[in-house]
């Protein structure tokens, strides 16, 4: 008797046990199915599906991995579309800001080719082609850092530099051409040596690149560079009392192809802003900027210090 109950016992024990592997089993395949049609889905261009799944199921770990890998898949294809978005435009921004002043250039020299013009007229025309020829280059060294830039074969040369120095050699070279645009200029750097780590060249860059877009873009008449060191950092910064930027303008100012002017949309590439800071943050660096409209501008490089 005591024998039949406890068969009874195991029997029953074994068909319910069968029952909940029945059961685990169907909830497995209802999962593995959820995670196929999921899966189908993100094939077919569906990148915010995700596969559901709660703790207790069997499945569980593997569809919150799978999910974990879908969701950097698409990070990496939207910065692929944005990075294609980006070529887009830059090459649209090319064929226009390239084609333009090539155009002009061709044409004054074709008129001073030709004798249409001459004596005084033609001396003219011959200066506007020169500076549009300036200006091509100018316009052509941008694209060609934002290319260099941007390649997986770009490399930053960093060694401990004295900046001090370095920054007065940079801006000599801007001196005449502060006076021939007729901007007073103030220039402040200690006499002691100071130094970080940077790339030479990549430093050059940043500081020409500064007073480029003074020149260029804000109509001012003065323009103070100075250098200093605290603590912690060596600060570069360049201020000017142009036209200044517009507070909502100021959170883009470093994006690429950004043009605050609308109006001016035909100068520049909106890339050397883009550059300048990449060349900063490659260097450990940062920039900042400080706007008031119609009052000042003041960019500010930092470098920790390396004395």
């Amino acid at each position: 008797m005591i024998l039949d109950v406890t068969l009874g016992v195991l029997l029953c024990l074994a068909l319910l046990f069968g029952a909940i592997c029945m059961g685990k089993l169907l909830g497995v395949k209802r999962q593995l199915k959820d995670m196929t049609d999921a899966l189908n889905d993100i094939e077919a261009g569906n990148g915010n599906r995700r596969i559901l799944a709660t703790g207790n199921e069997l499945t569980a770990d593997l569809s919150y991995k799978m999910n974990e890998i879908v969701y950097r898949y698409e990070e990496q294809l939207s910065g692929l579309r944005a990075a294609d978005e980006t070529n887009r435009q830059l090459m649209t921004s090319l064929s226009h800001d390239v084609r333009t002043p090539l155009t002009t250039l061709i044409g004054y020299l074709e008129a001073a080719h030709r004798g249409v013009v001459t004596g005084k007229e033609r001396e003219d025309y011959l200066e506007i082609a020169r500076r549009k020829a300036h200006d091509l280059k100018d316009y052509i060294d941008v694209l060609f850092d934002w290319f260099k830039l941007n390649s997986s074969e770009f490399t930053l040369s960093i060694e401990r530099v004295e900046l001090a120095e370095l920054t007065r050699n940079i801006l000599k070279d801007w001196i005449p051409i502060f006076e021939e645009n007729h901007l007073d200029y103030e220039i402040e750097i200690p006499e002691k040596p100071l130094y970080a780590k940077v790339d030479l060249d990549g430093y050059a860059r940043i500081v020409n690149n500064l007073v480029q877009n003074v020149i260029a873009h804000s109509k001012a008449t003065q323009i103070r560079i100075e250098v200093t060191q605290n603590e912690k950092e060596i600060e570069i910064r360049i201020a000017d009392n142009g036209i200044g930027i517009e507070k909502a303008d100021l959170p883009h100012i470093f994006e690429r192809l950004y043009k605050c002017d609308k109006g001016r949309s035909d100068k520049g590439s909106g890339l050397g802003l883009s550059i300048v800071r990449q060349m900063v943050e490659k260097m450990d660096g940062r920039i900042t900027v400080q706007s008031e409209p119609n009052q000042y501008t003041v960019f500010t490089v930092c470098f920790p210090s390396r004395n």
